[in-house]
């Protein structure tokens, strides 16, 4: 392999949202990585949906039916506490890419990590797999995992919560 095919894979890489990327040809091994640091985007308040119900025949239609809305905006303050719940007890470690997630680096061996487990800075946590590609998904933080927040196997989206670490 020559330095200028060498240049436009590292290149090629670089502008990707791969995080990992192996080559094998003969004697030649090339393996380049590259962590995606993503910045949080400023939250912007939530839109407010109004639902009116139709006006019953005999009432009239200038009566609003307020007990939906107010039934529909129940569950958001639960729903919010769930997702707010994990950052109030530790460090989120999020998916970088849209993918696959993966547990173990096989069906058939032990988690990469389990709940109570210490881990350090740059430790491999899990795997996401995003078009035939496995991509590391690493610690950001020293501590002990608390929260394993999805299951081997499901889709994962960017950005998605996928470990609490303390």
């Amino acid at each position: 392999m020559k330095i200028d095919e060498i240049l436009q894979l590292v290149d090629a890489v670089s502008k990707s949202t791969l995080t990992e990327f192996k080559y094998e040809e003969g004697a030649v091994k090339l393996s380049l990585k590259k962590t995606i640091k993503t910045v949080p985007a400023e939250a912007a308040p939530e839109p407010v949906l109004t639902i009116q119900a139709p006006a019953a025949p005999n009432q009239p239609a200038s009566s609003p039916a307020n007990p939906a809305p107010a039934a529909a905006a129940a569950p958001d303050p639960a729903g919010e506490e769930t997702v707010s719940a994990p950052a109030a007890e530790g460090k989120i470690v999020k998916s970088p890419l849209v993918g696959t997630f993966y547990a173990a680096p096989s069906e058939d061996a032990a988690p990469f990590v389990n709940i109570g487990d210490s881990v350090k800075e740059g430790q491999v946590l899990a795997i996401v797999e995003a078009m035939k590609l496995m991509n590391d998904i690493e610690s950001d933080y020293a501590g002990t995992v608390a929260e394993v927040l999805v299951e081997n196997g499901d889709t994962v989206e960017y950005g998605q919560p996928l470990f609490v670490i303390k």
